[in-house]
């Protein structure tokens, strides 16, 4: 094939996005940013109700991948620290602390774990809708408990290494980073769509 004909392929596949160029890494950058950019200009495909509700579903279920691990993780922790060595030394202000934030760890486990047990038991009955409504209410109140309990477990490490001036300090700024961009933002966003 002559090479005027090979880059003038090159270039109508690079266009399309269904194609390579002869540097397969910046040949792929360019036909996925390609075809990102077509995918903007073109209309929404209405989608009927059903089609919705599994995108919906999928969306939520991929969000709860991301979230569970986390609150999993800080759960299996703060049920550990009891059995440490150290642990006789913490005032009886840590131990509250630390009770509260298993609680509240324990409380965003059970509701982010929640939708997936409804779905298990509701499974076939044609009750996605509802689904997606109570699952969404969980999944916030999840991921709320998730910031308390990770904001108090700031707190009771803080305050186990340094001061209480310093844990209060540090905890006030988790507290906000997490009420800020958890909710202030998107919260702020849609005041200002409506």
């Amino acid at each position: 094939m002559p090479a005027d004909r090979a880059s003038e392929n090159q270039r109508s596949n690079w266009r399309s996005g269904s194609g390579s160029t002869s540097d397969s890494s910046s040949g792929r950058a360019r036909a996925s940013l390609t075809g990102a950019i077509f995918a903007a200009r073109l209309p929404r495909v209405a989608e009927d109700e059903q089609s919705r509700l599994d995108r919906e579903l999928i969306e939520l279920l991929n969000e709860l991948r991301i979230a569970l691990p986390g609150v999993q993780i800080l759960f299996a922790f703060l049920l550990t620290v009891p059995f440490a060595n150290r642990f006789e030394r913490v005032t009886d202000l840590q131990k509250d602390v630390y009770f509260v934030a298993l609680l509240l760890a324990l409380a965003s486990l059970a509701l982010l774990m929640a939708p997936t047990a409804y779905h298990r038991i509701r499974w076939r009955q044609r009750d996605k809708e509802a689904l997606l409504r109570i699952s969404n209410g969980f999944t916030i109140a999840g991921i709320g408990f998730l910031a308390l309990a990770m904001t108090g477990s700031i707190f009771f490490v803080t305050d186990f290494l340094f001061e209480v001036y310093a844990a209060a300090i540090v905890t006030a700024g988790a507290g906000a980073l997490f009420g800020l961009l958890w909710f202030a933002l998107p919260l702020a966003r849609e005041a200002a769509e409506d």
